[in-house]
């Protein structure tokens, strides 16, 4: 609205009306379901609408983390989308979560420093070899990414091999598995892989907490409603009429506890964002990244990636 100050910077966690995936994880808490396509007519202009309004936003520093409930890069407007993205001026960063399914050259299109992708490896559901293959692609390119799999028992040994065949500057991740409980041999075992494992086992206290959402971190649906986050319901006011600027401010977390990344991660109570610093959206630790020439496939090097795991500590702030 015209009398409300405008934020200097703003990080938007986009999420449309799409819920289609080409994938059927059976631990996915979502429903698998299949968009028809007036549902998919109105996703692709829902996104158009945003990437117009970030071309013209009110904002000198724009960070979007698009976070779709089903796979959005099998869908064009989505790669033409983030190649647009970041190329605008004003965008600092563009990631997306993604399967990976989808082909990737897209990304030749994109500005290479400010495009990212988050990447889940769902082991059943798509080849080992074409996943690597796409990430390959993603080097080649210069694009940052990270890698990621749901830690199940089933998922142990595919995520150790795929460590082994990922240069160690990619940083492999691992989420706890919803409502899922881990002896400390368990536990052991994924953090030997994902040193940060533990912040993904057990959920965050975050009720009074303060945190960066609602503050210079929103959620925006395809309609344009923004709320503080994914996991607050309460709208804070629209971003195509402007409102959203007066409900931006510091404000505690009503929620009991926040058991999500891409919600904790904000939180003031954790390092996270030190953590993170530079690669929030996209899951990449600070200092976590590859030398230039490192898993060069040319070379007929293989790259275990263990040497990063192991030399990589929380910044000493955090401990």
């Amino acid at each position: 609205m015209r009398g409300d100050p405008k934020p200097a910077r703003l990080t938007v966690l986009y999420r449309g009306p799409l819920a289609s995936c080409d994938q059927h994880c059976p631990y996915c808490p979502l429903p698998t379901r299949r968009d028809p396509p007036d549902a998919l007519r109105a996703d692709r202009d829902a996104l158009a609408r945003f990437v117009g309004w970030a071309s013209s936003a009110p904002v000198a520093e724009l960070s979007v983390f698009v976070t779709p409930w089903g796979e959005a890069l099998v869908r064009r407007w989505y790669r033409e989308a983030l190649a647009t993205l970041s190329h605008l001026p004003g965008v600092r960063r563009v990631a997306i979560q993604t399967n990976l399914s989808a082909r990737v050259d897209w990304v030749a299109d994109a500005d290479p420093g400010r495009l990212a992708l988050w990447c889940t490896y769902h082991p059943g559901e798509v080849e080992a070899e074409r996943f690597l293959r796409r990430t390959r692609t993603l080097r080649r390119h210069g694009v940052r990414f990270s890698v990621g799999v749901v830690a199940l028992p089933g998922h142990l040994d595919a995520a150790r091999w795929l460590r082994s065949q990922l240069p160690g500057g990619v940083y492999l991740w691992a989420n706890a598995a919803e409502g899922r409980s881990y002896t400390p041999g368990e536990e052991a075992a994924w953090t030997a892989l994902d040193p940060l494992f533990g912040y993904s086992v057990r959920p965050h206290r975050s009720q009074g907490a303060s945190c960066r959402t609602g503050e210079d971190v929103v959620s925006v649906a395809g309609d344009g409603t923004v709320r503080r986050c994914h996991f607050v319901a309460a709208p804070i006011g629209n971003l195509y009429d402007g409102s959203y600027c007066a409900g931006l401010r510091p404000r505690p977390c009503p929620n009991r506890m926040c058991d999500c990344h891409i919600g904790y991660v904000h939180l003031r109570t954790l390092p996270l964002t030190e953590v993170f610093a530079g690669g929030v959206l996209e899951r990449i630790p600070a200092g976590w990244s590859p030398s230039p020439t490192e898993g060069d496939t040319s070379t007929g090097r293989t790259v275990t990636g263990t040497a990063p795991v192991r030399s990589w500590r929380l910044p000493s702030s955090s401990r």
